[in-house]
């Protein structure tokens, strides 16, 4: 084991972020798992919980220590912690959306710049976030949501180039639809505007329907293990709908692809 990977995952109490954590131990790597509270977290075979909330500050860096104390590296950070709102734009609260970045964005701010000190000074590692394919797509309802992962993509572009002498690299997962209670149990805005009620109603439940259909997160954690532990390229589609997107939107003509998006919220 003292040869192994040593790598973080954040968000592992459920999801892609639990799957992940599974597939790493599957490949003898020591992997420590983030949680906001570990007595409340299940186990996960193989996996060292860590008590981490990645909106806090003082909560990073001491998670990250305790992790620098136990292994005394840190070859693999994978972001995958996340949330999500279901509302239309003009609904969302600027609270509302600055929650929302806090996890989705400067969350992953703080565990990437907590690490990148240990990486740098052992001029290596790989840094691994959990895109969507909403960080190249538009999302109707989902606009906050899909602006975040815009961020993590240009967020994470720009400091592969930054860190890539140090022997570090990054690397985006930009999965679909995936079966995970992430979009099942999806919040929603506070505020209603009466105009939108009708149309929203319908992306919800075709965003339920789609998630109830995915497939399990088991897909997306070879992906992250594959970005994570391969040969590096920035960008990492899970095999069938996301990888078609990605091809659909680099290939297609915008109103074909924009057409089809509509379908798939129910508004077409």
């Amino acid at each position: 084991m003292s040869n192994s990977k040593v790598v973080i995952v954040t968000g592992v109490s459920s999801g892609i972020g639990r799957a992940a954590a599974v597939k790493f131990v599957e490949q003898g790597c020591r992997v420590f798992g983030t949680v906001r509270n570990t007595a409340k977290a299940q186990p996960i075979p193989g996996v060292e919980l860590v008590e981490m909330d990645i909106r806090d500050e003082a909560s990073v860096q001491h998670g990250i220590q305790t992790v620098i104390a136990q292994a005394k590296r840190i070859d693999v950070l994978v972001n995958s912690a996340g949330v999500t709102l279901l509302g239309a734009t003009e609904e969302t609260s600027i609270a509302e959306a600055q929650t929302l970045f806090d996890t989705n964005l400067f969350g992953l701010l703080r565990t990437t710049k907590a690490v990148l000190p240990h990486m740098r000074e052992q001029r290596s590692g790989r840094i691994v976030n959990l895109s969507s394919v909403l960080g190249f797509l538009p999302a109707p309802y989902m606009g906050l949501y899909s602006a975040s992962k815009h961020a993590v993509e240009g967020l994470s572009e720009t400091l592969d180039h930054e860190v890539r002498n140090f022997g570090i690299r990054v690397a985006l997962v930009e999965p679909s639809f995936t079966k995970t209670n992430l979009d099942l149990n999806a919040p929603q805005t506070a505020s209603r505007i009466p105009d939108y009620s009708k149309e929203l109603g319908v992306v919800s439940q075709a965003i339920q329907n789609n998630v109830q259909k995915a497939p399990e997160p088991d897909g997306v954690a070879t992906t992250i293990v594959d970005a994570a532990l391969g040969a590096w390229k920035m960008r990492h589609t899970p095999k069938g709908e996301a990888s078609l997107l990605r091809k659909l939107r680099r290939f297609m003509p915008a109103g074909p692809v924009e057409k089809g998006l509509r379908k798939t919220f129910g508004i077409a």
